[in-house]
Parts: C-alpha cells; sequence; structure tokens
C-alpha cells in the first residue's frame, strides 16, 4: 500500500508550483482530482514546443497519477460541484490570488465551512494578504536569486529550470504531509500560506546567512562558491570539469596529484578560509595547470585525489547515462493516445512504500464524467451540464 493510499486531494493549481506539489502526494498514493476550466485548462499545456500530439512536454512533467475534469467555477453550478469534491476531500490545494479565491469559493473560511478538518494550501507569489501576482522568474528576481547567478561581468541572470517554483512544490508538500500527520493525532486541519517569495528567501541558505552574518551584500562569483575554494568549473585541453574541494586534506591530496606540492605548504593556502581569501592567486595557478591535461586526465587524477568531480554534460547526455538507468529515473507510463510515455520518476526511494506510477498525464476533462457519476449525477444531467459549458471533457 502506498503512503498516502486513501488521501484525495483537489487540485485548483496550474502551472508548476502547486502541480509539482500535487504530483509528489500523488506519486505517494493520494488520490488527486486536477480541476480545471472547461475553455482552456491548465495554462501549461500551451506552453511549447515541444508538443507530443498537442500535449506539451511541460504539462506532461508535472501532471501524472492525477484525473482530469473541467469545471466553470465562475458559474453557481460550478461552485456547487466543487463544494462536493471537497466535502469528501483531506487536503484543497489552489494558487488562485486570494481576490480570486474569494470569487470562486476557495478561500481557507469557505472551503472549511464545508468540509471541517480539511487541510488547506494556498499557493501564491507573496502570501495569502497580498494580490501581487508573481511568476517564478519574477521572485527569482525580486528574491536576490538572480543578483547571484551569471558571470561576475555580466548581467544577472535566471537558473536555467524555475527553480523557485520547484522548492515551492517541495516545501508545500512538506508542509502537507505535516498537516495531515498532525491532523491524524488531533483530528484538526489547518490552513497553509505558501508564497514563492518565502520559499526563494529560504532557498538562498548558506548565501543569506553570509549576508546577515558580515553586513556584506552578496556578489556574483560566476561557477565559483562564496565559501569555499577550489570549488568551482575549470577549462582543460579538451572539455570542462567541475571539481569540489571540501577540505585541507582533499586540497593537498589533490596538489600532490597535479604536481604542484609547493602550494599545499603556501601559506595562503593552507587553509579554506585563507584559500578563499587568495582564491585570485589560486584559481589561475590552478587553470593553467588543468589546461596542460585532458578532461579525462584532469577527472583520473582528481578521482585519485579522492575529491569529488564530474565532467560537464548535456541534458541529453544526463538522461541517458547509464546511471540515470539504473536510478530507475526515467520511467515509461501508458498513455492511451501517446503510447508509451517517457517521463522522469521520482527521486525518492522508499524502501516499504515507494512511489507508483498509476495514471499518465490527463488529458484535459478526462474524467469529468467518471467523477460526477461517483458524486451521484446521471448521465443526463452531466450531458446538459457539457452543453451549457458547465462541464466539459476531451
Amino acid at each position: 500500500m502506498e503512503a498516502l493510499a486513501g488521501i484525495k486531494v483537489v487540485d485548483f493549481t496550474r502551472i508548476l508550483a502547486g502541480p509539482f506539489c500535487t504530483m509528489n502526494l500523488a506519486d505517494l498514493g493520494a488520490e488527486v482530482y486536477k480541476v480545471e476550466s472547461p475553455q482552456e485548462g491548465d495554462d501549461t499545456r500551451k506552453w511549447g514546443p515541444p508538443f507530443l500530439h498537442g500535449e506539451s512536454a511541460y504539462y506532461l512533467c508535472v501532471n501524472r497519477n492525477k484525473r482530469s475534469l473541467t469545471l466553470d467555477l465562475k458559474s453557481t453550478m460550478g461552485q456547487l460541484i466543487a463544494k462536493q469534491l471537497i466535502s469528501q476531500a483531506d487536503v484543497v490545494v489552489h494558487n488562485f490570488l486570494p481576490h480570486s479565491a474569494q470569487k470562486l469559493g476557495l478561500t481557507y473560511k469557505q472551503v472549511k465551512a464545508v468540509k471541517q478538518d480539511v487541510v488547506y494550501c494556498g499557493i501564491s507569489g507573496y502570501g495569502q494578504e497580498s494580490n501581487r501576482p508573481g511568476y517564478d522568474y519574477i521572485l527569482q528576481a525580486t528574491g536576490g536569486l538572480m543578483s547571484i547567478t551569471g558571470n561576475p561581468q555580466g548581467p544577472p541572470m535566471k537558473v536555467g529550470v524555475a527553480i523557485t517554483d520547484l522548492f515551492t512544490g517541495l516545501y508545500a508538500t512538506t508542509a502537507i504531509i505535516t498537516a495531515l500527520f498532525h491532523r491524524q493525532r488531533t483530528g484538526v486541519g489547518q490552513a497553509i500560506d505558501m508564497a514563492l517569495y518565502d520559499a526563494q528567501i529560504a532557498m538562498l541558505a548558506n548565501v543569506a546567512s553570509n549576508v546577515l552574518v558580515s553586513k556584506q551584500d552578496a556578489v556574483r562569483l560566476g561557477n565559483g562558491h562564496p565559501n569555499i575554494v577550489p570549488y568551482q568549473l575549470f577549462h582543460t585541453k579538451d572539455g570542462d570539469v567541475v571539481l569540489t574541494v571540501g577540505n585541507d586534506r582533499q586540497f593537498q591530496s589533490l596538489c600532490k596529484q597535479l604536481n604542484l606540492e609547493n602550494l599545499a605548504q603556501d601559506p595562503r593556502y593552507l587553509t579554506n578560509a585563507s584559500r578563499v581569501k587568495h582564491r585570485d592567486q589560486l584559481i589561475p595557478i590552478l587553470q593553467a595547470r588543468f589546461l596542460d591535461l585532458t578532461q579525462a586526465e584532469v577527472l583520473q587524477r582528481i578521482a585519485a585525489a579522492h575529491v569529488p568531480a564530474g565532467p560537464i554534460r548535456t541534458v541529453g547526455q544526463a538522461l541517458n547515462d547509464p546511471l540515470t538507468a539504473a536510478r530507475d529515473m526515467v520511467w515509461e507510463v501508458p498513455h492511451p493516445l501517446l503510447g508509451d510515455l517517457r517521463l522522469v520518476a521520482s527521486p525518492l526511494k522508499l524502501a516499504g512504500t515507494p512511489p507508483t506510477y498509476r495514471l499518465p498525464p490527463p488529458r484535459l476533462g478526462e474524467h469529468t464524467r467518471e467523477v460526477l457519476i461517483k458524486l451521484g449525477y446521471n448521465d443526463e444531467k452531466i450531458d446538459e451540464w457539457m452543453k451549457t459549458k458547465v462541464i466539459g471533457e476531451c
């Protein structure tokens, strides 16, 4: 049995942070009902190319193990059906702005009136008291991340994936499971206010701590590290490598393997703190040495020094690496239209209750009729609502 088997989640989220959260819950066994608008559905269904027979790769990445039903939440009947779903739910998740949630009947007060012990999670850019919209890119900018990302001589850069959305989704997953555990012990549900801004500030981690302690603002270091040296990318004769020297013993071993024993005895480089202070002198010396060697030679010597290192690879190379297959990180899920759909798997390796992949990402409204019949409605009534566009199905 899956860890969250029997838990019902009504998911009103779109884009990435919310759907990533609810997919995590679904992978762990929760029964997730993805509620979408009849006309458009989740915005990401149209975010492409690439598309696979009309389904965007973006949408496919975070929506497996869910059932899709479409409801016009602006209509009285659509809200009534939503309330019926909520009355049977353990968890409700949405990412509407507060003023929109109010109009749609999805504030915590409104939802709690329907299900007293509900675990409610509102995901937003800046919190449930703010109607300021926020996408990942904006939060990377306003939350400080872009200021420390990129070449020191270049402009601030965003991270290559929507990292703030993903962190927010993970924090939301943790909060929901925590609230479910609390409810199991006490019988009391609760509201979760999950803001992308808060997640972005939290994920600054050691960089934020550096600023708070030193009272000096952070700067871009490119591929360098603010607290550890050497811990960055280096060029070789025929490719790049990244090495991460985590302590003084590793640095001494690295110097020996590179035939640079004099560096290990230099007072400027004896400790990590002194290496950070003198990075501008040390890094060019190491870089010059690496340019004498091929990538394979560098990796061989670094491995002999027991220093973590690796080559720079493309996304495609990483996905096709034998280790990715050995770790079961790409799964094939049968899809009614797309055949065997390859998806990145959950990284959770639980011995007793591992993630499962039961359903492919649903087509828009694929399960509308099925869900409404379970709620007690007959085909005649469902067809009537189809005609008036209160609901929809694929």
